[in-house]
């Protein structure tokens, strides 16, 4: 599908209040959105979104048969629709409660009450997932572009790759922490790096650390992308010479404009 407009979206929303699902459902339908399949519980949602296959789903967090995060697990787990977008809207703000989401690969995060303009920004990084024609780039040969993504979640190192794909990057190698990314370091020339914070045997800010101090590449940009919350340790990142910091869930125009800004810097 190409250039896919807000009418023509197609949404799941699952939300066991009636109450909420009419809240949700009218937000929709001012943001332009016809099409809207409801369901009030998990497995509901996963039989619809098989019979129905909707182009997004939105869920609550709580559901009577499974949260938020089972769900999206299951459907980024399933074989028919892996890279459905998924938005969660909820009133939890605990961090170890919606880490397990941003790790997944979501468009939004949305809280209760929601504004409009959340909404749409979330709907709109949808449009970017779903349409074929890649992002420009300005004066950027995406093809050219060689990266690697460092991630222990595989959900999120698909999630960000499919971003960069939808940028027109497709040389695109993948490690599971930091480690495994020096090794892969070692092994090839990339054009800049996207890695996670918080990941085993080695973070992204010893990741970071190793190559501004030991790597051939000391160069070499680095873009985090992280639900990391703690400022201490956010500003130690900054300081060991990070290029850019992007917030998990993120939007495609906001990745495009932290890749042209680090790649331009290094010509």
């Amino acid at each position: 599908m190409a250039e896919i407009s807000l009418t023509e979206l197609a949404v799941l929303v699952v939300e066991p209040s009636s109450t909420q699902r009419r809240i949700i459902n009218r937000a929709l339908e001012n943001n332009g959105i016809c099409s809207i399949i409801e369901a009030d519980s998990g497995e509901q949602a996963l039989t619809l979104l098989d019979q129905e296959e909707p182009d997004l789903v939105i869920s609550s967090l709580y559901l009577p048969d499974m949260t938020g995060t089972d769900l999206v697990h299951r459907i980024r787990e399933s074989k028919s629709h892996p890279d459905t977008p998924f938005m969660l809207i909820s009133s939890e703000t605990r961090f170890r409660y919606l880490d397990p989401i941003r790790q997944a690969g979501v468009v939004g995060i949305l809280p209760k009450p929601f504004t409009d303009a959340e909404l749409n920004t979330a709907l709109s990084t949808t449009l970017d997932l779903l349409d074929e024609n890649p992002m420009e780039m300005g004066e950027l040969d995406a093809d050219a572009l060689q990266v690697l993504v460092v991630d222990d979640s595989p959900f999120a190192r698909k999630h960000i790759a499919r971003i960069l794909g939808s940028l027109g990057i497709q040389r695109i190698d993948q490690a599971e922490n930091g480690l495994h990314a020096l090794e892969m370091l070692n092994q090839n020339f990339y054009d800049f790096v996207v890695t996670d914070y918080n990941m085993p045997h080695m973070d992204g800010k010893e990741l970071v650390d190793h190559i501004r101090q030991q790597s051939t590449q000391s160069s070499l940009p680095v873009l985090m992308v992280t639900s990391e919350e703690n400022e201490n340790r956010l500003a130690a990142v900054h300081e060991s010479g990070v290029s850019a910091i992007c917030d998990k869930p993120f939007e495609p125009s906001t990745v495009r404009q932290l890749i042209r800004q680090m790649v331009a810097t290094t010509d």
